[in-house]
């Protein structure tokens, strides 16, 4: 008898249980069915989707693509397009990314609009132009404990015209752990007249789908798949001096515009500072050390905020902000680049500002 006292309130709560789960799973499949809804995009171009995902990857299946850092999760605010009708209100998620006046030109982000009938969108000419390659792992290098460089050779088209400074969308595959593709932004390492591969330099991201996928599972001749190139952080036409600042897989933007740099013969000063946590984190010195010898007013200062006790470390320490502050008293004239993550971004700019830099001579790629 206890054994069934027992039993009856556990089959109980079982039976109620697969019956929430049969009716979520009708009403997704249901309830939140939108049927057949056309886009319309610029005035010139329809498309008929099936409602109920997002506008971004809604998009992306029609070859369509949208810059995204985030892959989607609403946290970079770089897949930003206008819906000029039927996107509904802007959502609290999409608020921190969209300034009023994005707002009033029906500023939205993609990755948070759904779906669920006709739209009429508007979207930068440029995006007509990005297109999907498929090409092959040719190499996995290990620069350092966390960081790879990836070297994709491609297949389908077989060249890739890209201004340094840009970056690409990596697809990542289902795998164990992974139920669904997804794309995450990766900026291109390589050399501009290198047409026939691109180079991604990735740093480990604990847990993240993506760079997991990378350092577990992709392997020397796996086929791979990315759609690009995105960005405008790039070098300006201006003849100012010039301060680099990255730390990490920041460093990947700034190898592609120093072989750019290099091709052209550039004689402009640029200093390039790189920031690590330990002397492991560095990585290219004897790269950065062969620009230096091509281009005759390149300095490389390799920055460590708390050497091991072991090292033997002889450069500058602390913050890679602090030691730009301390060998600079006039940025008036300069121009900054900047490479890395939202912090170190917002602590450069503070520097570069105040010691006279102007913030429209100042252009970051900021990590999602």
């Amino acid at each position: 008898m206890i054994v069934f006292e027992i039993l009856i309130p556990v089959l109980i709560v079982s039976s109620i249980g697969a019956g929430l789960a049969l009716i979520l799973l009708l009403s997704e499949r249901w309830i939140a069915y939108y049927g057949p809804c056309e886009i319309t995009i610029n005035e010139e171009k329809k498309i008929t989707v099936e409602g109920g995902k997002s506008l971004l990857s809604t998009l992306q299946e029609q070859k369509i693509f949208i810059p995204s850092a985030c892959g989607g999760r609403g946290t970079c605010g770089v897949c930003k397009l206008k819906v000029l009708e039927g996107g509904g209100a802007v959502l609290p998620t999409e608020t921190p990314f969209l300034s009023s006046e994005e707002r009033e030109g029906r500023v939205r982000l993609s990755c948070q609009v759904k779906v669920r009938n006709d739209l009429v969108i508007e979207i930068p000419k440029a995006l007509f132009e990005v297109r999907e390659f498929r090409g092959r792992c040719e190499k996995i290098e290990d620069l350092t404990y966390d960081m790879k460089r990836f070297r994709f050779a491609l297949q389908e088209p077989e060249t890739i015209e890209f201004t340094a400074g840009q970056y690409i969308q990596l697809l990542c595959p289902v795998y164990k752990g992974n139920s669904e593709e997804v794309y995450r932004a990766y900026s291109i390492a390589s050399d501009p007249e290198d047409r026939a591969a691109v180079e991604l330099i990735i740093r480990r991201v604990p847990k993240g789908i993506c760079t997991t996928w990378c350092f577990e599972y992709l392997k020397e001749g796996d086929a791979v798949r990315f759609n690009g190139p995105y960005g405008d952080f790039r070098l300006s036409e201006r003849e100012m001096p010039m301060l680099f600042v990255a730390g990490g897989s920041g460093m990947a933007p700034f190898v592609s515009i120093l072989h750019q740099m290099r091709h052209r013969g550039d004689a402009r000063s640029a200093h390039y500072y790189f920031g690590g946590n330990s002397v492991r984190d560095l990585c290219l010195d004897e790269s950065m050390r062969e620009f230096e010898k091509d281009l005759q007013n390149f300095t490389f200062i390799p920055v460590v905020a708390s050497p091991e006790e072991e090292s033997d470390w002889q450069g500058e320490r602390g913050l890679v902000t602090e030691a730009v502050g301390r060998a600079f008293d006039d940025l008036s004239g300069h121009e900054g680049y900047l490479c890395g993550s939202p912090g170190m971004i917002d602590a450069a700019v503070k520097v570069f500002t105040s010691l006279g830099m102007q913030e429209e001579h100042i252009y970051f790629d900021k990590f999602a």
